[in-house]
């Protein structure tokens, strides 16, 4: 958001220059992000909370320099010509005021307003202008707000967006001629009535919109935009301001389900003030009046069909020191709250010192804390020691903190950047990736993001086809995180790690495109991961899910216990994503591999006697898995036996169907002495024996 410092200098003006001017409001929490241009073309880059629209404007912001510098604020006092007195009529149980309408129906005045939904519409003030001029505006007015990146459009609707940057209130005009009827309602549309808005568009109304209509159709969508039918040109005489205060759920609603983000929207549904309907009408027919002539007919039209009170607070002074850590001057606290405008009244007693009324334009403060945080924040953070809360106790760690950061650490040296996604997917890949039964979101936003996850992975391949599809095709990611499930009325959590990587064919020393290129990757990443932890015996087996692709995925059991799973995405899934790259991914349970101490590191000398290796070359039939031959070597229990593994593996030539060929490597060594030749020639025979236990054959 922009603003000017030369237009906010015109309602106080604090003897500091703009830098040290935005410095001050920062710290305030009025953030001044940039400052750009010089000298009355100064312009700030403004960022200020969505619970503070009453600062989204000049006043506003001067009012917080006013408390910053104790200075005095300039009221908006639009002058009017004088017109006739109208008659008090009082029939909302208000109070009579001059000029004042305080009614749901219409009555006798210059153009008659109804509002017939109160809830939505406690308050509606228009006033009446004919014969003006339309025009464009003056150098002054148009310059200012192109300033502000707003295009002047002509002096009528030119001051409704000035009144709108100056003090905040949405305010719109109407061509009164163009309003059927002789009367304003405030209602509910119905369904199938139509309205072409001001930037040209037919919109098809229902019965959930509020809107603004004369006695025959809709003329304006409350509070979010007017009517293309009634809108200000040159050939306007006679004008209708509207100044209203809508409730800010409806204009929420309204502005999502239209696509229509406004100025006016923007401020309505975080909440404008009740009590500026009166003044900011004024205030557009002043600057009307003075660029386009005309006269003011009759006063005000006020319609009070609710009236809003926020309710008053309680403030304690003790609360206030015990909360700030400081004892602060009473005189400081009244000046700040009465600057920016609460009503401080003392109580009687001290309990509460103070009854605190809060202006109709800060609907963000409602309770004592709110008021504690004015107070802090315009008496100025730095103003408070440094100190440090008080702590009885120890700092008591996660009982899996340490395992949790070494899988960490582990999967960053093996090249993987740690992601989060969310945690909500569809119910077609929670029925996908997994068989637990799912947790409904009771306020889904979408299909797809209706359940509770119940597995990483779809979170996981969203996340690369994002890079892929961006041209990063060389993507390594984990994300460690929960998965949930439904059990009965309450529901379990289970903590996971979910890898996935991709690259391009050409990279790599072994070539990714061929069959297990990638498999063979992960693979060796699952290992140097599971490395950590103290096991007997990781095995691998087939049994993975249906999401794998058969012949390229593997189940990982830890001394018998299933801990992980990887492989590369079957293709029906890869091409459904429309995934560019061959896609692979690994999970790891984490409850079941913390039940697994971490290794610890011990040092060994290196062997001082060297090491004898032999060959053994077998044929077996195809259903004998390596798996089955190594626990048959290992259990020979061979002490000297430092590893046992497959060289190659041929299938083909002269090895006949249904069989194949495997090349194995023992290797023998002793830290105590060198081996014998007879030594190891009895341990091949052993090794032999075993192997051809299942069925092998020693090739010559």
């Amino acid at each position: 958001m922009k603003l000017s410092p030369t237009w906010l200098r015109e309602f106080v003006d604090p003897q500091v220059d703009n830098h040290r001017l935005a410095e001050d409001l920062t710290a305030v929490g009025i953030a001044v992000e940039s400052i750009n241009g010089e000298g009355e073309n100064t312009i700030f880059e403004m960022e200020i909370g969505t619970n503070r629209p009453d600062a989204m404007n000049h006043y506003g912001v001067a009012r917080e320099a006013s408390v910053i510098y104790n200075l005095g604020l300039k009221r908006i006092e639009p002058k009017l010509p004088p017109t006739p007195a109208a008659k008090a009529v009082s029939l909302g149980g208000v109070g009579d005021t001059t000029n004042v309408v305080s009614s749901p129906a219409a009555v006798s005045s210059p153009f008659p307003i109804e509002i017939a939904e109160a809830e939505m519409c406690p308050r509606f003030t228009a006033r009446v202008l004919r014969n003006v001029v339309v025009k464009l505006s003056p150098e002054r007015i148009a310059r200012r707000l192109a300033m502000l990146d707003q295009r002047p459009i002509n002096n009528a609707v030119d001051a409704t967006n000035y009144t709108l940057w100056e003090m905040g209130k949405p305010t719109h005009v109407f061509d009164l001629d163009l309003l059927e009827g002789g009367k304003i309602i405030v209602r509910y549309a119905k369904n199938g009535e139509t309205l072409k808005t001001l930037d040209g568009v037919e919109r098809k109304l229902t019965s959930q919109d509020l809107v603004v209509a004369d006695a025959c159709k809709p003329v304006s969508l409350a509070g979010v935009m007017g009517g293309f039918d009634t809108m200000i040109t040159e050939k306007t005489r006679n004008i209708l301001i509207e100044s209203a205060w809508w409730d800010p759920g409806i204009i929420r609603k309204m502005s999502r389900r239209h696509g229509l983000h406004t100025d006016a929207s923007h401020r309505f549904e975080r909440g404008a003030d009740f009590e500026s309907t009166v003044v900011s009408c004024d205030r557009v027919a002043e600057l009307i009046l003075e660029s386009a002539g005309g006269e003011l007919v009759g006063g005000p039209i006020d319609v009070i069909a609710r009236k809003i009170d926020l309710a008053p607070v309680a403030l304690h002074l003790s609360e206030v020191h015990r909360i700030l850590g400081e004892k602060l001057e009473t005189n400081e606290i009244f000046r700040i709250l009465k600057q920016l405008g609460f009503e401080l009244m003392p109580e009687r007693g001290g309990d509460p010192d103070f009854t605190v009324h809060i202006p109709s334009w800060r609907l963000d403060v409602e309770r004592e804390i709110d008021l504690v945080e004015e107070i802090a924040r315009l008496h100025g953070y730095d103003k408070f020691a440094n100190t440090l809360p008080a702590f009885a106790g120890a700092v008591v760690e996660a009982p899996d903190a340490v395992k949790d950061a070494k899988v960490r650490s582990s999967l960053l040296a093996l090249g993987y950047n740690e992601t989060v996604s969310l945690t909500f997917i569809s119910h077609e890949d929670a029925e996908l990736f997994s068989s637990a039964p799912v947790i409904e979101l009771a306020n889904a936003q979408s299909e797809e993001a209706s359940v509770m996850r119940s597995s990483l992975v779809p979170g996981m391949l969203n996340m690369l086809a994002y890079n892929l599809n961006r041209g990063v095709d060389d993507v390594r990611l984990f994300e460690a995180g929960t998965v949930f499930e439904a059990a009965g009325e309450s529901a379990t959590e289970a903590k996971c790690v979910c890898m996935g990587l991709t690259r391009p064919p050409s990279q790599g020393a072994q070539a990714w495109g061929t069959r297990d290129g990638g498999f063979f990757d992960v693979k060796g990443d699952i290992e140097n991961l599971l490395h950590a932890f103290e096991y007997k015996r990781l095995t691998f087996d087939a049994q993975t899910s249906e999401y794998y692709h058969p012949g390229r995925s593997a189940r990982v059991l830890m001394d018998g216990e299933m801990v992980a799973q990887f492989g590369q995405i079957d293709s029906k899934i890869a091409g459904t994503r429309k995934l560019r790259q061959d896609v692979f991914v690994a999970e790891v349970y984490l409850e079941k591999l913390y039940a697994h101490g971490l290794r610890v590191v011990r040092y060994e000398p290196l062997p001082r006697y060297p090491a004898v290796e032999r060959d053994f070359s077998f044929i077996f039939d195809d259903d004998v898995v390596f798996e089955q031959i190594r626990q048959t070597v290992t259990g020979l229990a061979l002490a000297e036996l430092r590893s046992f593994g497959p060289i190659e593996i041929f299938r083909g030539g002269n090895v006949p169907a249904g069989k194949y060929s495997i090349l194995l490597r023992a290797k023998f060594q002793s830290a105590a002495r060198t081996l014998r030749d007879d030594e190891i020639a009895k341990w091949s025979e052993q090794i032999i024996k075993a192997l051809e236990s299942l069925g092998g054959k020693l090739r010559a």
